[in-house]
Formats: C-alpha cells, structure tokens, sequence
C-alpha cells in the first residue's frame, strides 16, 4: 500500500523544481508521486513500490497529464524490472505482463503506450544479462525519457513564447504545467518561457471543470512562479472573448493524431470555437511523443469514459438529486483546421496538417 510522505525527498529532483509530478528513488526501489489531488491543500507524495500501485496511481489521477503519465509508467517498468531475478524468459514475462497493466491505467494518453513500448524493446534484447544490470538499464532509460522531456517542454517553450505578444493576455485550459510533464510544461512552458524572455504576460485559467486542474493545478503553480494569473468559471471564457480581453490560447494534449486534430481535455473544443470565432489564436504545445502516427484522425482517438460521480459529486458532496447519473468523457477532439500552429520540440507546425505532421516524424522543420 502507497506510503504518504510530507514533502519532496529528493534535494534535485529531475523536474528542475523544488516540486515534481513523479521521481525515481536513487535506488530504483521506490516511485514518489506528488499526490495532484490534494493540492493545493497540501504537497505530499505517495511512496510506491509496485506496478500496481503505479498503475492505480495513474488510474485515480494521483498523477495526469500525459508526459508524467508516460514517466510515470517508465518508472513502473523500472520496478518490475528491479523485482525480477528469473531468468531471460521469466523476464520477458515478468515485463510484458507489468506493460499490459500500466498500459491500460487510461487509454486516451499516447505517452502512457509510448514510454512502456521504448522499455519493452529494451527488456527484448538486454534479457539475457544479470538481473542487476538489467534492472539498471530500465532505470537509466526511464530517466532519459523524464530528462528528456523536461528538456523538450523548453524547446517548445521556447518556440512558442516567440508568438506570444509582450503584454499578452493568455487562456489555458487545464494544467498542462510541470505537474502535467517530467518538469517546466508544455502550454505553461510557452508561457514560462515568454516570461523568462522578458515579455509581461497575464494567464486567466479556466477552473476546467469537472476535476478542477485549472483552479487547483495551473493556479498553484503560476502564483508560484509569480505569474499574474486569475481563474475563471469555464462558462466565462465567451465573456471575455467578447471583450477583447483575450489575446491567444495555449493548451496542451494528450494524444495528437496523424492529421494534426487534437486530443485534449474535455472543454477544449468549445475554446478552440471561440477563439475562432472571436479571431484569436489557438495553439497546442506537446511533445513530439503525444503524436500518434498511427491513429489517422481524431476519430480514431479513443476518449476515456470516467465516473458520474466525478460530475456529481464534489469533494466528496453530492449536488445532483439521488438517481440522477452523469456523463463525463474526460477529453474532446479539436479539429486540426482549428489550431493555429503546433509547438513540439522538434519544430512548429504551421499550418497543422498531416503534411506538416509527418513532416517533423522525418526529421524536417
């Protein structure tokens, strides 16, 4: 059973903050989660030892957000991998069957499949070595993958804050912040890095309703960060198009499909409407891992049905009248013709289609 624990353990973790979504102990025994559900209440960590925890963790939205959903099941792998001492069969075994159980946490997150599919590779051909080094090589390459995202969460950053006007009034949806990647974020790191770049920027933060990432999440690390940022209801976005007090929107995704349309958290959709209608401009930053080449259009993109109680109930209190259900589909598509221009570390896509897609898959800008 998860073990809580009052504040970070690590003095450097890889996040680059004094806080971080999902760290691997120096050991490669143990898995502490910033326990999201809590903030901003409290900042703790579940200490976790095995796949299943890790697994439940995902699952129950101790940890969202798909870049630290994948770190998070790399880091699972690590423990598997670490508790095996069978040999090169039973290792494959051990390890295909800890893939199939952090892979199907939540299904719409591409990185989730992504990070377990880079570790199952490896564990193919390394599973004839010692149970020691083997065990090592997961964890070397889990924490490549969480580095390396904090290191593209910059790059995009970057790349995007060079569209954000000095002065900008920025809309996000959600958290797609440190909390939601391996460290810095994604749309927060645009924003992030416009600031560090010397522009004044001002963030209104959708509360993102019904799990309330923008009012507990972005909020919290923005005030931190002393950023200018102020919540508002998701129902008051229209109001603030109207009048003009809306520069750009900067959300994140989690799952990019071949043609450019994105996945992401449920509500997005209707911003992207209005930014459109209200000619603003809609930009998605993500990693290149969040794309899913494979998956043609966001039809294709499967959308994760969670419970009613998370729509009728809130901490813990019941509003809607006994008997009455709820539906809650945790994300919506944008169409790609409705994005203004796509940040990933390994370039801009702009227009957003599936030439321009592809394009960055091979290597060109």
């Amino acid at each position: 059973m998860s073990r809580s624990i009052d504040c970070m353990p690590l003095s450097s973790p890889l996040s680059g903050a004094s806080y971080s979504a999902v760290e691997l102990s120096p050991e490669n025994d143990r898995i502490w989660m910033l326990e999201q559900r809590r903030i901003p209440e409290a900042e703790s960590y579940l200490e976790m030892t095995t796949v299943q925890e890790v697994a439940d963790g995902i699952r129950d939205m101790v940890v969202r957000g798909a870049p630290a959903i994948g770190i998070s099941a790399a880091y699972g792998m690590v423990l598997a991998a670490r508790g095996c001492r069978g040999d090169a069969g039973q290792y494959r075994e051990v390890m295909g069957r800890a893939g199939e159980v952090l892979r199907t946490a939540r299904p719409t997150a591409v990185n989730l499949g992504w990070a377990v599919d880079k570790v199952l590779a490896l564990s193919r051909v390394h599973a004839e070595r010692g149970a020691e080094q083997r065990a090592g090589e997961v964890a070397d390459l889990a924490r490549r993958i969480h580095r390396e995202d904090v290191e593209a969460c910059k790059t995009m950053g970057r790349l995007g804050a060079e569209r954000v006007p000095d002065g900008a009034t920025i809309l996000t949806h959600c958290n797609a912040g440190a909390l939601a990647t391996g460290g810095y974020g994604t749309a927060l790191g645009v924003i992030r890095a416009a600031r560090d770049a010397g522009k004044s920027v001002r963030v209104l933060a959708d509360e993102t309703r019904p799990y309330l990432q923008g009012v507990r999440l972005t909020a919290w690390e923005l005030h931190r960060d002393g950023i200018a940022v102020e919540v508002i209801t998701d129902s008051m976005a229209a109001h603030f198009f109207s009048r003009r007090e809306i520069d750009l929107v900067v959300v994140g995704s989690d799952r990019i499909a071949r043609n450019g349309d994105v996945a992401n958290k449920i509500g997005t959709y209707g911003v992207a409407c209005l930014a459109r209608m209200h000619e603003r401009p809609f930009y998605v930053a993500a990693p290149f891992s969040t794309v899913d080449l494979a998956c043609p259009t966001g039809a294709a993109i499967p959308i994760e049905q969670r419970g009613s109680d998370e729509v009728t109930h809130i901490a813990g209190r019941g509003f809607a009248p006994t008997g009455v259900a709820a539906r809650y589909p945790a994300f919506d598509v944008t169409p790609h013709e409705m994005v203004t221009a796509l940040f990933t570390e390994r370039g801009v896509v702009d227009p957003v289609c599936e030439a321009g897609v592809v394009a960055l898959d091979r290597g060109q800008s």
